[in-house]
Order: structure tokens, then C-alpha cells, then sequence
């Protein structure tokens, strides 16, 4: 493990952590990081040397100007945030950044080193991939976890998935070997509209880990941009009958397999959400 100076002292720190690239269908996994660092005033902590992990002539550097007009080079990067949430008795690290080009076992020592200099105890990575789900109903999140209290406790198993993997896969198969509880959460993104930016499915992210932290997250107007989308995409089938057939076809295979969640436990999970909510007000 890769040993680090100058950390701070956490409390009982949980890590997310998601990364642009093939775990990110319509950039939902990523965006969702992004909306937890602003909305708990997240730090940044640190970043990983970029030179080590990225091929520039794959993921290029970016031109931009800044609020002054000042010209600046942004690179390529994976960077590590710090959330200390009130009345949340846990400490939050934010890991935001681009899949690397190379040296992915190096890559995944360095993130796990980090979360054990850190005493990070659970490890939450987010993904998101293109399925054949409507865009007219919940966008659908899979969580999957080795951990067998938290299996009982979240009502998760074990992923039965075989077949070529992201990083997200590899960090989550590196907690596994080294003992640290991990949780794996996938949206499923519709994928005749899978093109970035995906505010539901990124909705449906930061949905599931309220349920996986116990913590309710402000949505800010995640909400609107989620119907604001859906709207959208309506717009667009109604002008292609054939597109609006199949979404037809997807509405009703989803909604003969989901009924009895419909209808009982999703429902009980919104009202607890909608407690918790209530009692942080």
C-alpha cells in the first residue's frame, strides 16, 4: 500500500467514489459525485499525479477561462474530496475522476491506500450502464455488495456478473481481497437516450446512497433537471412513432415484472425517505 503525510483525522469515514469513461452511461455515476461535493461543501483533499494513470492523447487536456478571463490548462485527473456533514456522526470522501489509461493495479493500490490511511471502513462505487429500461418509469439501481452483514442489512447479494469490467470493478474485487466492506450501486440508463447529461439516473444514485448511508441528501434542483429530461425525451418519442412503440414495449415489460415492488416495498422506502427529509428541515 501506498503510505501518505499530512492526512487528517476522520470520523468512521465512508469513501464514494465514481469515474468517467465505460462505468458512466450518460455521465450519471460521475455527476452524481458532483452533486454530493456541492451540496456538502465538499474539500478537495488531494489528487492523484495524473502523469502516472492517463494517456493525453486519449483524454486531452482541456483549455478554459476562468471567472477573470485568465487562460488555464485543465488536465486530466482523479481528485479526492473531504465532506464533514452536520448532524452526520461520519465523515465522507469523495473520489471524482476520469477511468485511467494504465496501470490500473497501480491505480487501484494508491486508492486503497489512501482509504486505509484514512481508517475508511466502507467503500461505496458508483457506476451506471446503458439497459433496456424506460425512461418513463424509476430509472433502476442495482446494488450489490460481499458483505455479509451488510447483505442483510441493505437487502443486497453478491454480483453474479462475469465478463469484462471498468475500474470500478477492479477496486470493488481489490476491497473484497483486502477486507474492506464495499457496495456496488449501477443505474440502469435508458439506452436510446444515453447520452450525457442523465439527471435521472443521477437522481436515482443519489436516492440509493441516502438508503446505504442512512443520511438524506439535499436533491437542490436535481429533481426539476430529472423531470425537466424526461419531458424532454417524451418530446422526442412523439415526433418518431416507431421509437414510441418500443418505449411502449418497455413500459409494459417493466411494469408486469415490478408490480409487486411497485406497490409494496419501493413504496415504504419513499416514506422513509420522505421522514428523513422531514426531520432534518
Amino acid at each position: 500500500m501506498i503510505e501518505y503525510d499530512g492526512l487528517p483525522s476522520l470520523t468512521d469515514p465512508v469513501m464514494i467514489a465514481a469515474f468517467e469513461g465505460w462505468n458512466d452511461a450518460g455521465e450519471a455515476a460521475s455527476l452524481a459525485i458532483t452533486h454530493l461535493r456541492e451540496v456538502w461543501q465538499a474539500e478537495l483533499l488531494m489528487e492523484l499525479d495524473p502523469e502516472e494513470y492517463y494517456d493525453y492523447q486519449v483524454n486531452r487536456p482541456h483549455i478554459c477561462l476562468d471567472d477573470s478571463g485568465v487562460r488555464q490548462l485543465e488536465w486530466p485527473a482523479t481528485r479526492v474530496y473531504l465532506a464533514r456533514i452536520p448532524l452526520f456522526p461520519r465523515d465522507v470522501v469523495l473520489i471524482q475522476g476520469i477511468e485511467p489509461n494504465m496501470r490500473w493495479q497501480q491505480f487501484t493500490r494508491e486508492i486503497l491506500g489512501l482509504a486505509a490511511e484514512l481508517d475508511v471502513n466502507l467503500v461505496v462505487t458508483l457506476g451506471a450502464l446503458l439497459s433496456d429500461s424506460p425512461h418513463t418509469r424509476p430509472v433502476p439501481v442495482t446494488g450489490s455488495t460481499t458483505d455479509g452483514r451488510l447483505a442483510a442489512d441493505l437487502g443486497m447479494e453478491p454480483s453474479s456478473y462475469e465478463g469484462p469490467t471498468g475500474i470500478v470493478g477492479v477496486i470493488q474485487e481489490a476491497c473484497e481481497r483486502f477486507g474492506i466492506a464495499a457496495v456496488s450501486l449501477w443505474a440502469a440508463i435508458p439506452h436510446y437516450v444515453g447520452q450525457a447529461p442523465s439527471p435521472k439516473g443521477t437522481l436515482a444514485l443519489v436516492r440509493k446512497v441516502e438508503d446505504v448511508l442512512d443520511i438524506p441528501v439535499p436533491l437542490g434542483e436535481l429533481v426539476e433537471e430529472a423531470r425537466a429530461w424526461e419531458i424532454g425525451v417524451d418530446e422526442l418519442a412523439e415526433d418518431d412513432e416507431e421509437v414510441a412503440d418500443y418505449v411502449r414495449q418497455l413500459e409494459q415489460a417493466r411494469d408486469t415484472t415490478e408490480l409487486p415492488e411497485a406497490s409494496g416495498e419501493a413504496i415504504a422506502r419513499e416514506f422513509e425517505r420522505y421522514l428523513r427529509r422531514r426531520s432534518t428541515d
